[in-house]
């Protein structure tokens, strides 16, 4: 069975971020068969710049370079985030916007999951609707099925950041699969064209 590997990322810098806490559950035993994950923290991408992103004379950022290595080598790419003012938060459309750019953008047609957990009662609805201009601009393949929203999170997560709830875990296994079902799939369908 093929492996597909996923690349991860939080939209938050939280130390006790659920969000953060939710990605480090996925690699610790949610992700399924044959799949790996590798975790991306944004903590250290500037501001976006164009006047330093210009990939011919290896201008960008030696994080933003990394970024992008991260997402291009990954079949898929899992965004977990809260939702700040009812949008996407700055940190984390500031990494998109490094990685969108220019004609080699690793994200151009990627797989993409979105899940968020927030204290509030929204789970994170309107952040994920947020992404969906966004997708469609880069030609992304978003998940719409099943959506990963976990409100309340106080009372899902344990002190230690483990995600307890049994039904936010088995939807978030769920999504996982659906997306590594979805990254196969489009690997075919780039192997068939070639």
């Amino acid at each position: 069975m093929d492996t597909v590997h996923f690349a991860g990322i939080s939209g938050s810098l939280r130390k006790g971020s659920y969000n953060t806490a939710l990605l480090h559950n996925i690699a610790d035993g949610l992700l399924p068969a044959n799949t790996t994950i590798e975790i991306f923290p944004l903590h250290d991408i500037p501001l976006y710049n164009a006047d330093m992103d210009k990939p011919e004379a290896q201008s960008r950022p030696v994080a933003v370079q990394l970024l992008r290595k991260a997402f291009e080598k990954a079949d898929a790419i899992v965004i977990v985030s809260p939702e700040y003012n009812y949008s996407i938060p700055g940190l984390l459309k500031n990494a998109i916007d490094w990685a969108s750019r220019g004609e080699d953008s690793p994200l151009l047609h990627k797989p993409v999951a979105v899940m968020g957990a927030t204290p509030g009662m929204w789970g994170t609805v309107r952040m994920q609707l947020a992404f969906h201009p966004v997708f469609q601009y880069l030609g992304m393949k978003p998940l719409y099925k099943p959506e990963v929203l976990i409100a309340q999170a106080k009372t899902k997560f344990d002190t230690g950041g483990t995600l307890t709830d049994a039904t936010a875990r088995k939807l978030v296994g769920q999504q996982l699969q659906a997306l590594r079902d979805l990254a196969l799939q489009e690997k075919v369908m780039r192997d068939t064209h070639l």
